[in-house]
């Protein structure tokens, strides 16, 4: 029987879910499937009791490359009075990591030096591919 009106029945009211739900589970696959997890280093900028080390002893066929950061941010370099500017970090770094590849990076920032300071330094020592940062506490 053919309804003249225009009144629907109450099953033609009803919304199927099933396509829309189908398309949220495929844009959740495809974002599982295209993230990737990257695991972070960090380092704790707290001091605690455990990190009260001093650096190891240096031996003379493996010399360790020591920045040290001053109170105004002046870089000095393996106990040179003279400092250093920002640009000739990494040649310097790259320089002796040339003649000593077992060498390690040792930087004693200041108390009053800036953390810019203390990353820029890391950041050049990574790019001249040192893996071995350590960080110590200042005299």
């Amino acid at each position: 029987m053919k309804k003249i009106s225009g009144k629907r029945s109450s099953d033609d009211t009803k919304i199927d879910l099933t396509p829309m739900l189908d398309v949220v589970f495929i844009l959740l696959i495809f974002f599982v499937v295209t993230a990737t997890f990257l695991s972070e280093t960090a380092i704790s900028a707290a001091s605690s009791d455990n990190n009260n080390d001093q650096p190891p002893p240096e031996d003379d066929d493996k010399k360790n490359i020591l920045f040290e950061i001053g109170a105004n941010n002046e870089i000095i370099l393996n106990g040179n009075p003279r400092p250093i500017i920002q640009t000739q970090i990494r040649s310097n770094i790259d320089q002796l990591k040339a003649e000593n590849p077992a060498a390690s990076v040792i930087i004693q920032p200041n108390n009053d030096s800036d953390v810019a300071t203390l990353v820029m330094v890391m950041d050049a020592a990574r790019q001249a591919g040192m893996t071995n940062i350590s960080i110590v506490e200042p005299r």
